[in-house]
């Protein structure tokens, strides 16, 4: 029997878009497939969310915190095929989402975690760079510095993974082109360390996206709001908060590669022991 949907106009677009009636999600994994298969990394997790709490006849707020977990983990396996945890690396601790106002100190963290893991890398870290929002003067952030560090080849574990988890923190995760650490256990949440491969898509896209929101303050403001609605919404529920932004994320990427084009931008030279640009 159909369920009358309580989602938002724009999910409701795109249903009609592949061929539903704007009152049936259908069966809401095939349906969420679908939404997938159409418009890429547009579908998110929101949207199973949406698609899930109308077969049920909720709202996406009532859903149950397993059932919100069961299909993270349904989403994950699609976005991210290849995807693998490293054993024993779950935390024991919960951490509530908080975005806070952008603080002159963050620069400072960054450049001692730089120092750190410069000094345990050695060679093997052709560069250690502040990304995400902690690295942009005046956004919004929640507290973690995020830290990219690129590689001659990813894969080679034994060439870098040592040395990061020297410093405190513990690989969390696997997919191609990518590993992740944090730290593990009940140690503060502090720090996220991000390793790709060194003039990789990865490496581009992370350092364009902080350039062009250091640059347009515009996009910046419009993303940090984002980033504190969010935070308001999923409290408890961090893949929800990282998911929600994918189609202001998609969307500012389009615009940061047409400045880039336009003001002739390129990966800028930041360099394991320092010396980068601010």
């Amino acid at each position: 029997m159909a369920r009358r949907l309580s989602i938002d106009p724009d999910l409701r677009a795109r249903l009609v878009e592949i061929g539903l009636a704007t009152d049936d999600v259908g069966d809401p994994p095939e349906t969420w497939r679908r939404l997938r298969e159409r418009f890429g990394p547009r579908a998110t997790l929101i949207d199973r969310y949406a698609l899930e709490a109308a077969h049920r006849g909720l709202q996406v707020g009532q859903l149950p915190a397993d059932v919100r977990a069961q299909l993270g983990a349904e989403v994950l396996r699609v976005q991210f095929p290849g995807l693998e945890f490293a054993p024993g690396s779950a935390r024991s601790v919960s951490d509530a989402i908080e975005v806070v106002a952008h603080d002159g100190r963050w620069r400072q963290r960054f450049e001692e975690w730089r120092r750190l893991l410069g000094d345990g890398l050695g060679l093997a870290a052709l560069r250690v760079a502040h990304v995400g929002s902690t690295a942009v003067p005046g956004l919004a952030a929640k507290p973690i510095i995020d830290i990219q560090i690129s590689v001659r080849d990813v894969e080679r574990e034994a060439a870098y993974v040592p040395g990061i988890e020297r410093a405190g923190v513990a690989l969390r995760a696997r997919e191609p082109g990518h590993r992740y650490f944090r730290p593990a256990g009940d140690r503060p949440r502090d720090v996220q360390i991000h390793v790709c491969d060194a003039g990789s898509t990865w490496e581009r896209d992370h350092l364009l996206f902080r350039d062009y929101l250091r640059a347009t303050p515009a996009a910046r403001d419009a993303y940090g709001q984002l980033k504190i609605e969010l935070a308001d919404r999923y409290p408890d529920d961090r893949l929800a908060y990282t998911d929600a932004k994918s189609a202001f994320i998609l969307d500012t990427l389009d615009a940061a590669n047409a400045w880039a084009t336009r003001v002739g931008w390129t990966v800028p030279a930041e360099r394991a022991h320092g010396g980068d640009a601010p």
